[in-house]
């Protein structure tokens, strides 16, 4: 298992949590999703690497952004 933070700019609300972490849990490989709304981190387990632009792709999908 593999665990990797991101910092995801524009979640405000439990909406906003769940809408990211909906998307991120459609990709391949995603076994937990964890939003720290207080702070934007975004901490996901894998079973292996995730591909960053899919990542940044399920994130912008939810309507918000993958900071850096």
């Amino acid at each position: 298992m593999q665990t990797t933070t991101y910092t995801v700019t524009g979640m405000t609300c439990d909406h906003c949590v769940g809408a990211v972490s909906g998307e991120l849990r459609r990709l391949d490989g995603v076994r937990d999703v964890r939003v720290d709304l207080a702070t934007s981190a975004v901490t996901v387990t894998s079973e292996g690497p995730l591909d960053d632009r899919a990542v940044r792709a399920a994130v912008d999908e939810a309507g918000y952004a993958v900071a850096g």
